[in-house]
């Protein structure tokens, strides 16, 4: 069975796309499955599947940012389990500068605002 190519813009937003793949590549060069995002502001606490909890700042060129589109880590996290199919998934996802989504308005990512209330990227908040 062939899994299909998706493509996102280079440039999209950080923890939009952190949300999108539920990966995270640490220093070691280990990927960790995400098991919760919280953004609050500028930043987001991420917890793993190995229950590691730590803040992020969101930033499209930081090392993170970079390893998870150039796909260099060594190898998946042993106590995360990322399963086999999200690891082929990643693999088959490219990143182009001026083609692909933009991750704005996906249902799957939802946006937490600076007092803690989430809401969905989509929904208008403008009523009057």
């Amino acid at each position: 069975m062939e899994t299909k190519k998706r493509y996102y813009r280079k440039r999209v937003d950080f923890f939009n796309l952190l949300q999108k793949m539920k990966l995270w590549p640490s220093r070691s060069g280990v990927l960790h499955g995400i098991k919760s995002i919280t953004i609050k502001g500028l930043r987001a606490e991420i917890v793993t599947h190995c229950n590691e909890t730590f803040w992020v700042r969101n930033s499209k060129n930081s090392r993170a940012a970079r390893w998870l589109r150039n796909k260099w880590y060594a190898r998946p996290c042993g106590r995360c389990r990322v399963p086999d199919w999200k690891l082929e998934k990643n693999g088959t996802t490219f990143f182009k500068r001026g083609w692909g989504s933009s991750l704005v308005g996906d249902p799957m990512v939802e946006k937490t605002s600076k007092d803690g209330s989430s809401r969905r990227e989509n929904e208008d908040v403008s009523n009057s």
